[in-house]
């Protein structure tokens, strides 16, 4: 058995597709699960209470922790450490393996070109405090021999059928589409990685299934030599037919909005990794595995298509 812990988002789905490749038994865990394959099992848990991250996790050779929370602070300061120490907890008295998967909120600011398995651990955000500190919980496990488990991170990520949850899929293929301007947070003129949702959820599976893997910090393929925000911008537009109009959001503007917007509010902090290039290196992964991620190009491509070819 192998169990997604947070199912419904847009990796735990990729994910859960991936996996039939491994096992044909997968169990979808969340408050309100969804079948991805005909064949998934689900299973109904509130992931704050230790009683049912253990009954979730019963039975499973490999866990995935690819929760979700909402884009909330004190959510996240509030849930985020019940929730790892529960999977903790249970994955080690059932003796399961263990697979989070996280995001890079809690590297330095000034080591985000590239950005490597060795970026300095320095967060400059509040959110970024909050990853540091879950991901020190789980690396202070593995360290100490108490748990199999491993680290999968991610760039911010861009892909297929994403629900709110993609700030390029809202900001610029949704406005363009709609013949409205693109949005782009800080400057346009700096370089951007996205990690494309369907090469994330193969690559986690892989990870979860490649015991050699476990021990160790992994960033998933993400395709190099990323567009800058005028570069993305341009290249959506033409695959959309529409011409290349945008409009950019400074610092100062996402903060007033944050005053009636709540969502901007919190996304003020994360202003940073817009206003330098921000490049993902996942060149450990690609040449361990052998993994060639997709172009932007391609990704761009067969958004439109799934999305927004037919809806012209």
């Amino acid at each position: 058995m192998q169990t997604v812990l947070g199912a419904g988002g847009a990796i735990s789905t990729e994910l859960a597709r991936a996996l039939k490749k491994y096992t044909n038994r997968i169990r979808l865990v969340s408050r309100n699960p969804k079948r991805v394959n005909d064949s998934d099992e689900l299973f109904k848990a509130d992931l704050t209470k230790p009683n049912e991250v253990l009954q979730a996790v019963q039975d499973s050779d490999i866990v995935y922790l690819t929760v979700g929370l909402p884009y909330n602070l004190k959510v996240w300061r509030t849930n985020w450490p019940v929730i790892m120490k529960n999977v903790i907890k249970a994955c080690k008295q059932l003796n399961t393996k263990l697979v989070f998967f996280d995001n890079i909120y809690m590297y330095d600011k000034n080591s985000l070109n590239p950005i490597t398995e060795d970026a300095p651990i320095n967060p400059p955000s509040e959110k970024g405090k909050v990853r540091a500190e879950i991901a020190e919980m789980l690396l202070n496990e593995i360290k100490s021999g108490n748990l199999k488990a491993l680290i999968a991170r991610c760039a911010d990520f861009y892909g297929p059928n994403i629900k709110n949850t993609s700030l390029l899929t809202e900001t610029v293929f949704k406005n363009l589409s709609q013949g409205k301007k693109a949005n782009w947070l800080g400057s346009v003129k700096f370089k951007h990685s996205f990690t494309y949702t369907p090469d994330a959820g193969k690559a986690t599976a892989l990870l979860g299934n490649t015991d050699s893997a476990y021990g160790e910090v992994w960033h998933l393929p993400t395709a190099p030599n990323p567009f800058t925000g005028e570069e993305w911008i341009k290249n959506i537009a033409e695959e959309l037919g529409v011409e290349a109009r945008y409009q950019v959001a400074p610092k100062f503007l996402v903060r007033i909005i944050g005053l009636f917007q709540p969502i901007m509010k919190e996304i003020v902090e994360m202003m940073y990794q817009y206003d330098r290039d921000y490049v993902f290196d996942s060149s450990k992964f690609e040449k361990r595995f052998e993994f060639t991620p997709t172009s932007y190009t391609e990704g761009i491509k067969n958004i439109v298509d799934v999305e927004f070819r037919n809806t012209k």
